[in-house]
């Protein structure tokens, strides 16, 4: 240490050893990163442990400023802090700052805790800088080792963000899971579409008798069968003692320890694995099973996105209208709610009550716009994917009215029969039902190019296949708890081979631009989802019979469905109602309504506005609000709140866009009624009377 004239003179200290001697030991020895700073903040003195932390030689270190030593960021802060420290110089404790970081010779950065204990009183310019590297502190160490993960993350999912191909993220999924874990060896596994085996899709580091491409069968004893079969991720401790699985010999062979894998998952559904193996014992703890369960979630998520991408190609037609629906459904029911809300004002004019032509206009502008939301309701019935919305369903009733549009749609030569008999009811989605009914009349149409018979028939399920029965994914179910539609066709029917294909996606037998291979397996996927089963049975110059046998509602849910209200129920006279609506046409018919009913309207055009309103003194009986309601917030919220604030007021959501409605009426109390645009005011008299009955 430098010396001054002032400085004490060598004593005798321990054992006769002079105290130079023994702080000149203690200064080399010190674990902790000594730096001895002058007033000009030059570094005057260092210790070893100083060296190693900031990657410079003892000589270097003396030659620095300790200002080259602070991160550029804030060096020009640290520079005024330490003028400000030199004019009122005092101890510092470590653990008086956080984020403190150190620059090192190589530019990287570690993060330290600095303790600073001026020389002043003692007679010395200096200052003693203790510098510790905390990236060692085992909850420091997690902490860096949690970052790095998240930026391992964080790069995949902007690589995802930015790439369109699949097959590059598959690339890069190995190299990061090895990177990260330090492991030797990662690799992913698809299920393959006859979910029989597994494909290598890509990996790292592939041992000898591994290659992409290669298959291995879904088995509990195979590695990637065993995770599917858990349907959870598996950490193998010790390959050498592994009796769950059959470790293949080429993992002993080329001296592998540990491994873990992880399912990918697709909407609860496992696709495939992500694994990881490693000749090192390693600890695969729960940050790291985090960090595989990310890392496979998210490539799934690409996977899943790439798949819907590939089926938006090849169903190109299909998809635009229902974006194209979709996307304006909302404006257009709000059109067409106007439309017809005037009109019917219109049409119950004194003026108009003796003019027979202007009665005969307003009737034929009526069944136009009544014809345009019916087109509405069935372009997005046939073109969306929706949540499931399970009624009892009158298959009859369904059945002819179907037929009754297929004649006038189809080819005049096909002819078409409907035998119902005494069918009971089915517990599916409508919508979905009818569209998969579409579907399969479709493909019938396309297999009878010069005509023949389309035949429907729906009855009681009497006798339950083999084949059925093994699909079902309740075996459970008795026959007596389904009911059977058949769709049966007099075309050439299909070879076996296309009959084992037919659910599968984009499998198509028709003409290029005449068909996307969507239709069945989309018909396949409800069936299942409606907890039933769908049969194919055809053979060349047979025709083709496909059956979907669906389950029966429970008595509760078709007495639910079947009750009707009394016919004396109508709406309370001078009912207060609060009408929440952003749209100003939709707001002035649907107030003209409430008029007509005798009902007390307060208006409002946002739900801000409506939560003014809704102070202590307020005296409403209903809400009736838009679901979408502009910038602000949702009708939904708007209702949640005023029922928090008034748990007895009546909630009426209506919108013109049925997933919002859908969306609803999942996450809404059953007492909330839905009613969607565009409405009559008869309409909306019952759904206000159902409420208040």
């Amino acid at each position: 240490m430098p010396t001054t004239p002032d400085t004490p003179q060598p004593q005798q200290g321990i054992s006769g050893i002079d105290e130079q001697t023994i702080f000149r030991s203690l200064h080399t020895a010190y674990p902790d990163a000594l730096l001895v700073v002058d007033g000009r903040g030059q570094v005057v003195l260092a210790n070893p442990a100083a060296s190693a932390l900031l990657g410079y030689s003892n000589a270097e270190l003396l030659s620095l400023g300790v200002d080259a030593l602070v991160p550029d960021a804030v060096r020009s802060r640290h520079a005024a802090y330490r003028e400000t420290y030199g004019h009122n110089p005092k101890p510092r404790p470590m653990g008086t700052q956080m984020e403190l970081a150190a620059k090192r010779s190589d530019g990287s950065e570690v993060m330290v805790e600095i303790a600073l204990s001026p020389l002043q009183d003692h007679g010395l310019p200096f200052v003693v800088a203790s510098i510790r590297d905390i990236g060692a502190y085992p909850r420091v160490k997690q902490a860096l080792q949690r970052a790095r993960y998240s930026e391992f993350l964080a790069n995949l999912g902007r690589l995802a963000v930015d790439s369109r191909d699949p097959q590059v993220l598959l690339d890069q999924v190995p190299a990061m899971a090895a990177e990260a874990l330090q492991a030797e060896l990662a690799m992913v596994w698809l299920l393959q579409p006859n979910r029989l085996e597994f494909r290598v899709a890509s990996g790292l580091g592939l041992l000898e008798g591994e290659a992409i491409g290669q298959l291995v069968p879904n088995r509990p004893d195979t590695a990637p069968g065993f995770v599917l079969a858990q349907g959870r991720p598996v950490v193998v401790t010790d390959y050498r003692l592994e009796s769950r699985f059959a470790v293949p010999p080429s993992y002993l062979a080329a001296e592998l320890v540990q491994g873990m894998a992880v399912p990918l998952s697709d909407r609860g559904r496992i696709i495939g694995a992500l694994t990881v193996r490693t000749r090192r014992e390693a600890r695969f703890g729960d940050d790291e099973l985090r960090f595989m369960e990310s890392l496979s979630s998210l490539l799934a998520t690409s996977l899943q996105r790439a798949q819907s991408e590939e089926a938006l190609n090849h169903a190109q037609r299909l998809e635009s209208v229902g974006q194209l629906t979709g996307g304006i459904a909302h404006d257009f029911n709000n059109l067409l709610t106007v439309i017809q809300g005037n009109l019917q004002v219109l049409e119950e004019l004194p003026a108009l009550a003796d003019d027979s032509q202007g009665q005969q206009l307003v009737t034929a502008a009526m069944r136009a716009s009544k014809r345009g939301a019916e087109l509405t309701a069935k372009l997005l019935a046939f073109s969306r994917r929706q949540v499931l919305q399970p009624t009892a369903v009158d298959v009859a009733v369904m059945l002819h009215s179907l037929a009754d549009m297929l004649r006038r749609t189809l080819d005049q030569r096909i002819r078409i029969e409907v035998d119902c008999g005494d069918s009971p009811p089915v517990l599916a989605d409508p919508g979905q039902l009818e569209s998969a009914l579409l579907n399969i009349a479709i493909n019938a149409r396309d297999a009878m190019p010069e005509g023949g018979t389309l035949r429907f028939r729906a009855h009681a399920c009497t006798v339950l296949p083999a084949e059925a029965r093994r699909e079902l994914d309740d075996p459970s179910m008795a026959h007596e708890r389904l009911v059977e539609i058949a769709i049966s066709d007099t075309g050439a029917g299909m070879p076996e081979a296309v009959k084992e294909r037919a659910f599968e996606p984009f499998f198509t037998t028709k003409a290029a631009g005449r068909g996307t291979g969507l239709g069945l397996s989309t018909v396949y996927g409800f069936v299942k989802q409606s907890k039933g089963v769908i049969t194919i049975d055809s053979a060349p110059g047979a025709g083709t019979t496909v059956t979907l046998r669906l389950p029966r509602p429970w008595a509760a849910e078709t007495a639910t469905v079947e009750t009707e209200l009394p016919s004396d129920l109508s709406v309370p006279p001078d009912l207060k109602v609060l009408l929440v609506e952003d749209d100003g046409e939709v707001r002035s018919v649907v107030r003209q309504f409430l008029d007509t009913l005798q009902c007390q309207t307060t208006v409002c055009t946002s739900a801000e506005q409506a939560l003014l309103l809704l102070g202590p003194e307020a005296r409403f009986d209903l809400l009736l609000t838009d679901v979408a309601l502009g910038a602000g917030m949702r009708g939904t919220e708007l209702a949640q709140r005023a029922q928090a604030r008034f748990p007895d007021l009546a909630v009426l959501l209506m919108s013109g866009f049925s997933a919002e409605l859908l969306d609803a009426d999942r996450d809404s109390p059953p007492s909330w009624e839905l009613l969607p645009k565009p409405y009559t005011r008869e309409q909306l008299a019952q759904a206000i009377a159902r409420l208040k009955a």
